[in-house]
């Protein structure tokens, strides 16, 4: 991941108003270890490069990575959700522990048993797509800090590409058909699960 690259997402990211406010709360809500990814910040880059314009009111989630070693339980993911929303209510947060996924992912998405991650970074180095294998955060003295374990190409570069490290070909074809990301994002370029 270029230096160039960074600023230029930094700068996407800082003239998203909404997902800047999104930053804030996250950081005033004292999660540790705590990043915003997925596809919130896939849809802020590419709504803006390859659609009509970024809408808030289209995101299903706002995916937080955190990573708390210290509980496990899935009660622990909920009351992360619950303070996030205590500080911006009107956002449909998802706040994830990322030190306890092992623990419910192969029953919830499939497949084998899920070895412990050690990190946040880690963690999102396995999410679906390379497009969305990218996380930011606010530092307590107002930096933006980008979290890239795959680089920043594919978010960039309107590139839909599974991310093999976790996701099988067959859930993947599922979420491209669910998602459809060429029909939404003109421009955009699948390349098909294999």
């Amino acid at each position: 991941m270029s230096e160039s690259e960074v600023d230029e997402l930094i700068a996407i990211v800082r003239a998203c108003p909404w997902l800047m406010t999104v930053l804030a709360a996250v950081q005033a809500a004292g999660l540790p270890d705590a990043w915003v990814g997925a596809g919130a910040l896939r849809n802020v880059v590419w709504d803006q490069r390859y659609g009509d314009g970024f809408d808030p009111a289209r995101v299903r989630d706002v995916d937080v990575a955190f990573f708390d070693q210290a509980d496990l339980s899935r009660e622990r993911d909920r009351a992360a959700t619950a303070e996030l929303a205590r500080h911006l209510p009107a956002v449909p947060w998802e706040a994830t522990n990322q030190a306890a996924v092992h623990l419910w992912y192969p029953a919830a998405e499939g497949g084998g048993p899920v070895s412990p991650l050690a990190s946040v970074a880690e963690a999102i180095g396995t999410w679906p797509e390379l497009a969305t294998s990218v996380a930011v955060r606010r530092t307590s003295d107002d930096r933006l800090e980008v979290l890239a374990p795959h680089g920043l190409g594919d978010l960039l570069g309107g590139i839909w590409r599974r991310n093999p490290r976790r996701v099988s070909v067959e859930r993947s074809r599922q979420r491209l058909e669910r998602q459809r990301p060429a029909q939404r994002w003109p421009g955009v370029r699948v390349i098909e699960p294999v």
